[in-house]
């Protein structure tokens, strides 16, 4: 099943982040099972040319690559898109127009504003049609809820047609808040609740970044509602393992 007839389906889907430019950690990522995997071009070094060979790596394994950008430009947004993306994830989406405007970015004209051209994702030029209805079906638009502008216009935000998940990010909600890293403070936490019943109020699958590597803090969150879950990042969850069990070796020496 497609990741976005999941999402449609209010399915709780498990993903993770990628960080780190080798094609080998994602094959094993991808590998491991994960319902999608984000490239993350905001907070890593990930080039474009090294985005592309990711997805092509996440495509033998059948794995939607989503990739988390910079900003919502329409440039950007066009370029992963074009190197083969399932979707994209936004960040911080304040408004409406926001969430528009990335729609825009991801569609061809009539429903969006986005250039044509022929690269990887239209086969080199020799499966265009195929890939416009691939787009209008299968293309999967996150949007990033990270700021109180957002909270305060949420409802607005998730009923833009188009918008398939979101999810929060508490550390720059917190920071907006003027309470960075505060993300258990309880005006946070009233804000991620807020989130999260505008989400069930528009039937919108959303979730937030559980950072590290803990099923049990995973498990609540499902619990608590959200089912589009973003489990770790790989350099977490390589540092937790060496640290981990380098820790256990030691007692026993």
């Amino acid at each position: 099943m497609q990741l976005k007839s999941k999402l449609t389906q209010s399915a709780v889907t498990i993903g993770s982040w990628i960080t780190l430019g080798h094609t080998a950690i994602a094959e094993i990522m991808a590998t491991a099972g994960f319902d999608w995997l984000v490239l993350d071009m905001e907070h890593s070094v990930l080039e474009l040319n090294e985005v592309q060979s990711i997805i092509q790596v996440l495509d033998a394994r059948q794995c939607p690559a989503i990739v988390r950008l910079t900003s919502n430009h329409p440039d950007q947004i066009k370029r992963v898109m074009d190197a083969g993306a399932t979707g994209i994830m936004v960040p911080m989406i304040k408004s409406a127009a926001d969430a528009k405007a990335a729609i825009d970015a991801v569609y061809y004209p009539p429903r969006g504003q986005r250039g044509v051209g022929l690269a990887r994702a239209q086969g080199f030029g020799a499966s265009f049609p195929a890939y416009q209805q691939w787009l209008e079906h299968n293309a999967v638009i996150v949007a990033m809820i990270e700021h109180i502008d957002a909270v305060n216009a949420i409802d607005s935000i998730l009923s833009v047609p188009g918008i398939d998940a979101y999810i929060i990010g508490p550390y720059d909600l917190s920071g907006s808040m003027g309470r960075p890293g505060e993300i258990n403070h309880p005006d946070v936490q009233t804000a991620i609740t807020r989130i999260l019943e505008a989400g069930q109020r528009a039937q919108k699958p959303g979730g937030i970044h559980v950072i590290e590597p803990d099923p049990e803090a995973l498990q609540q969150r499902i619990e608590s509602g959200f089912n589009f879950l973003g489990y770790s990042l790989d350099i977490r969850i390589l540092d937790s393992i060496c640290r981990n069990h380098l820790q256990l070796i030691r007692t026993k020496l």
